[in-house]
């Protein structure tokens, strides 16, 4: 029942610490730079010059670019459920797989169906976050084909306010993909698990600090600083 205790406060810990971890990151993005916050100036700069080109064909070579890395994604996520439901149908080898790495700690099949059960309700919900991505990049080339054309007559205002509403939908999507990809770092964390309750503790403490570093420390946010956009 203790070992069972200990599991318990691992798994509550890692859901906990990635569901406060998404609260906290979102509302510092709007008081702070972030990679979320200035992309969304980049894509503010891009859809403004899109209105202005007559030709827009690699504007939506971009977003095809876009869709595919989320088409990849959505696809891993469907594998490695496969992966997921075949150890979930045959627990006995992947359990005689555990006992053979060190430091291992022998489990019940229980439990070891409930470790899985978690990292499959994981990447169900990244499957899910990806493909709600890919719609809505779908929902953005629909705006974009509907965009005014460049010599359109068309106040300054209203051009501002479309280009301002497809910058809005693009970083929604990416929001999203962004979600569907921590979902992938958590998931991973998870597989530590199957090891030890106290190593998915330090996993996930690890993953957290990753992310955090890469979206408000990241060498490539302080790159993006250096010129703001629309200036």
């Amino acid at each position: 029942m203790q070992a069972y205790l200990l599991d318990g406060i691992a798994v509550a810990w890692l859901f906990t610490v990635w569901v406060g971890y998404t609260l906290i990151a979102n509302y510092l993005a709007k008081g702070n730079p972030c990679l979320a916050s200035v992309l969304h100036l980049y894509r503010g700069d891009w859809m403004r010059s899109l209105l202005k080109r007559e030709n827009r064909i690699a504007d939506t070579a971009i977003i095809a670019n876009l869709e595919r890395n989320v088409s990849f994604f959505a696809s891993t996520s469907i594998l490695v459920l496969a992966g997921l439901l075949t150890l979930l149908s045959t627990p006995a080898s992947g359990m005689l797989l555990l006992s053979d790495l060190p430091f291992a700690e022998l489990t019940s099949r229980q439990l070891w169906e409930v470790k899985i059960l978690v990292m499959i309700v994981i990447f169900v919900y990244a499957f899910f976050t990806f493909t709600w991505s890919l719609r809505v990049y779908n929902f953005a080339s629909v705006l974009m084909g509907s965009a005014p054309l460049h010599d359109e007559e068309l106040a300054e205002a209203e051009r501002g306010a479309y280009a301002q509403r497809l910058a809005n939908v693009l970083s929604i999507a990416a929001a999203h993909f962004n979600y569907g990809l921590r979902a992938y770092y958590f998931g991973l964390a998870t597989l530590s698990w199957v090891v030890s309750p106290w190593l998915l503790i330090g996993a996930t403490a690890l993953v957290v600090f990753i992310l955090y570093y890469r979206e408000f420390h990241s060498r490539v946010l302080k790159e993006m600083m250096l010129s703001e956009p629309g200036q």
